[in-house]
């Protein structure tokens, strides 16, 4: 048993299977300080049964974490990525706690603080659903969930962009920095592929006889191997592009990683921005920067997401059946098919309303 003062504060730290055990008690009495001791120990001693049998020493949370990542194997690209920023964010607050030292009020703090960093309730109910994830693992989960709750996460499912929107929004990824922005967004309105499918698009899946893009992995079964003709506004995107890449083969990504520099002159004052380290056969990081600065430029708030809204719903104004248009989408919920059976509904409507001119009776 060992106590000591910090200032005015007592302090106790001992060794319990392995790790070192070193905590304020918040207080400045000794004696409290020491029935604390023994109250942690024996919280520990409880709390280490609901471990696994093969390793029943305390945890650190970023061992944990680490262990969590590693031994999933068959998890996809996309998952590894989104599962690993989620464990970025977790560490940074659960690091140096000990799996059995994490409570339920603790993740209702983790929660303020990250909606305090903006993060979206979405965001930080993948995050919590990922620490549930491990400490599942730890046989630590049921003990706290409780007194866990989510988020509550919007429910309304985007919108399209008004065709003055779309033009401005178009004409700032024009002057963007990062030449893939323009012809990114573009397809996006004009085909519908989600923002992982128009990542992760090579050159094969591009049929240039037939001017149409073969979907390769997809957020549903549905998505994946879908065909979707492309527009002449789309085609003609796709040319210019592809005069870019002479050297493209088959197997590159219409969108690879690629770093930008000023070269030549005095950097940003007289150098030309170029891409350098472009690698064919890795795909875009991401469009995260360049896409909230073209969105401001242009002095439009929307969601990458809200260009496949454009696209359906324009699609959805005409006598376009439900299956055609689940066909090209890949999947729609049905509360998103409600919302463009509506949207066609409007345009009859709109239609019709001609008839009630009195210039044509």
């Amino acid at each position: 048993m060992s106590v000591f003062k910090r200032g005015n504060v007592w302090w106790y730290t001992f060794r319990f299977r392995g790790a070192r055990i070193q905590e304020s008690t918040g207080s400045t009495s000794r004696n409290l300080a020491v029935r604390a001791e023994r109250q942690r120990r024996t919280d520990l001693a409880e709390g280490t049964n609901n471990l696994d049998k093969t390793d029943k020493r305390p945890k650190l949370f970023s061992v944990r974490a680490k262990q969590y990542l590693e031994g999933n194997a068959d998890w996809s690209e996309s998952n590894l990525r989104i599962e690993t920023y989620n464990v970025r964010h977790l560490v940074g607050h659960f690091g140096r706690k000990l799996l059995t030292d994490i409570k339920a009020y603790h993740i209702s703090e983790y929660q303020v603080r990250r909606k305090k960093e903006a993060a979206s309730p979405k965001t930080i109910n993948n995050e919590v659903a990922t620490l549930r994830c491990i400490l599942r693992k730890a046989r630590l989960w049921a003990n706290i969930q409780p007194g866990v709750r989510m988020l509550k996460v919007r429910t309304d499912i985007g919108r399209a962009l008004s065709q003055d929107e779309e033009t401005r929004l178009l004409a700032a990824c024009r002057k963007s920095r990062s030449r893939s922005l323009y012809p990114a967004v573009l397809l996006s309105i004009h085909s519908g592929l989600r923002n992982e499918e128009l990542r992760l698009l090579r050159w094969r899946q591009v049929d240039m006889l037939e001017r149409n893009v073969i979907v390769g992995k997809s957020k549903t079964s549905g998505g994946e191997g879908r065909t979707v003709p492309l527009s002449d506004t789309a085609w003609r995107c796709i040319q210019e592009w592809r005069s870019q890449w002479p050297e493209a083969k088959p197997g590159h990504y219409l969108f690879p990683s690629e770093r930008y520099g000023f070269a030549g002159g005095d950097g940003p004052q007289r150098g030309t921005l170029q891409p350098y380290d472009v690698r064919p056969d890795v795909p875009m990081g991401s469009w995260k920067t360049a896409w909230t600065e073209a969105k401001k430029a242009a002095g439009v708030q929307c969601r990458w997401h809200d260009l496949r809204h454009t696209f359906v719903s324009r699609i959805a104004e005409g006598q376009v059946s439900d299956a055609t248009i689940m066909s090209l989408a890949g999947h729609l919920s049905v509360k998103m098919k409600e919302k463009y059976s509506h949207t066609r509904t409007e345009a009859k409507r709109q239609a019709i309303s001609i008839l009630d001119n009195p210039m044509i009776q």
